[in-house]
């Protein structure tokens, strides 16, 4: 609860007032309930349009100075802002409904060969194409196309495996978990923005530009390519994040970014470890 007669300072505006909400601007002064776990799941509330000035300005911001965004709705500046999860879901649903560079979907061949659970998903694969006879070429059709509209939905599950290395690497008493869940929504939302949606644009520009393919640009995106656009682009966010939002710096920043990088790649093959169970038991 917050007391009525103690003045507050805006955190948004300046303006000094009593109360929960900043008489000028709007904002609210939180409380610690406001940055419970609980209270971050209800923030998920779809009313903003896409074309609002909050939805270019907050995308931008995050794209430009990547960290700043969670730093300013952490300590209370959200007036000014689309919230995190209302910034999500509309990139996510853009990324469902258009045919985006599949960021976050792994192919049958790459879960089966190239990863670091491929034995089990070996043994898995043909044990079913034993039991129900289906061929290789075929099931991996039925594969591939079920999970990219599983991979759309599962976004989420990204976002919630990524927090737990960020908790564990820039570890402060001051920090709430839902401060490294920000964070790490701020980050799906920059993968979304940068790796599907502006790369996607990019290339077909590209494509239509230079015609250096009948095929399209999609054959010069293996899983191997996509990975390596994934580490560059999130070690960028990763440092500017880390001196933004966790205020490190120096040779301390460095080996957190780069630990950091290894979090969020355990956090991706947990992800990409649930995307195949959940796309195999709904084949």
């Amino acid at each position: 609860m917050i007391e009525q007669d103690i003045l507050h300072t805006c955190k948004s505006c300046g303006h000094e007032f009593r109360g929960n909400y900043c008489n000028v601007c709007g904002e609210k002064v939180l409380v610690a309930e406001d940055r419970s776990f609980k209270t971050w799941l209800t923030n998920f509330n779809i009313t903003s349009a896409v074309v609002e000035n909050k939805f270019i300005k907050t995308l931008f911001l995050i794209i430009r100075k990547p960290g700043f965004f969670s730093k300013e709705y952490s300590t209370g500046k959200r007036v000014n802002y689309m919230r995190p999860m209302q910034l999500f879901f509309v990139l996510n649903v853009i990324y469902f409904l258009f045919p985006l560079v599949q960021l976050f979907n792994t192919s049958l061949n790459t879960q089966m060969h190239l990863r670091t659970h491929s034995p089990i998903v070996r043994s898995m694969v043909n044990d079913k194409l034993a039991e129900e006879g289906y061929s290789y070429q075929g099931y991996s059709l039925m594969y591939n196309e079920k999970s990219t509209s599983l991979a759309k939905l599962l976004v989420i599950l990204f976002v919630l495996c990524a927090a737990g290395p960020l908790a564990i690497i820039f570890a402060k008493r001051s920090r709430y978990f839902s401060d490294h869940l920000t964070v790490s929504l701020e980050l799906a939302i920059f993968n979304l923005a940068m790796n599907t949606l502006f790369l996607s644009l990019l290339l077909i520009i590209i494509n239509n530009v230079i015609h250096w393919s009948h095929t399209g640009w999609e054959k010069y995106l293996d899983d191997t390519t996509l990975t390596l656009i994934f580490v560059l682009t999130n070690a960028y966010f990763m440092f500017s994040a880390g001196k933004t939002f966790y205020n490190e710096r120096g040779f301390l920043l460095i080996i957190k970014v780069m630990l950091g990088l290894l979090g969020l790649f355990v956090a991706l093959e947990l992800y990409r470890i649930i995307l195949f169970l959940v796309t195999f038991w709904l084949l």
